[in-house]
């Protein structure tokens, strides 16, 4: 039988999955001036700065 989760383990998964939430995945198109091909530039950003990334 499996063990059961204790309620702490609970209480830290759920605030783990909050702050996880506020972190997304931006995935922006470059162009490369030699060749004319475009290459992706993935990267975790929080959810307030995706803005200035994606301005980059």
């Amino acid at each position: 039988m499996a063990k059961a989760a204790s309620k702490n383990a609970k209480i830290k998964d759920a605030k783990a999955s909050a702050e996880a939430k506020n972190w997304t995945k931006v995935i922006r198109a470059v162009r490369s001036p030699k060749t004319g091909a475009y290459t992706f530039k993935e990267q975790i950003v929080h959810k307030d700065k995706v803005k200035d990334f994606l301005a980059q």
